[in-house]
């Protein structure tokens, strides 16, 4: 998927899409290049226009007349922060020390995601 992006970029800054160039863009963002990877995606792309790709794939991402009768109705307000706060309070503190060692947890495996996407 990373090559097919590093394509797309090259494609909309109007430059060529060529081996170094996949390649200088995946090891700018700390990809290991795989150069059968970039060799058979050059080979795949040849021949085909781009822009006429896109513009075939973007009605399968627009949002239709039917998916808006579809879509679930909004969830109601979130509870007042004093709300959340007093429930907390009211909890055992073993409970409450319980959770937020799990609401930590949960925290850092976010953050450990986010890092995976910028390296």
């Amino acid at each position: 998927m990373e090559y097919i992006y590093a394509a797309l970029l090259l494609h909309s800054s109007g430059r060529d899409i060529t081996e170094d160039g996949i390649a200088s863009i995946m090891e700018a963002a700390g990809i290991e290049v795989d150069k059968g990877s970039v060799k058979a995606l050059i080979s795949a792309l040849s021949g085909v226009d781009i822009d006429k790709a896109i513009a075939q794939a973007q009605p399968a991402f627009a949002p239709t007349a039917m998916s808006a009768q579809v879509q679930a109705p909004a969830p109601g307000p979130a509870p007042a922060p004093e709300a959340v706060e007093a429930e907390k309070k009211e909890k055992k503190p073993k409970e409450a020390k319980e959770e937020e060692e799990k609401e930590e947890e949960a925290e850092e495996k976010g953050m450990e995601g986010l890092s995976a996407l910028f390296g």
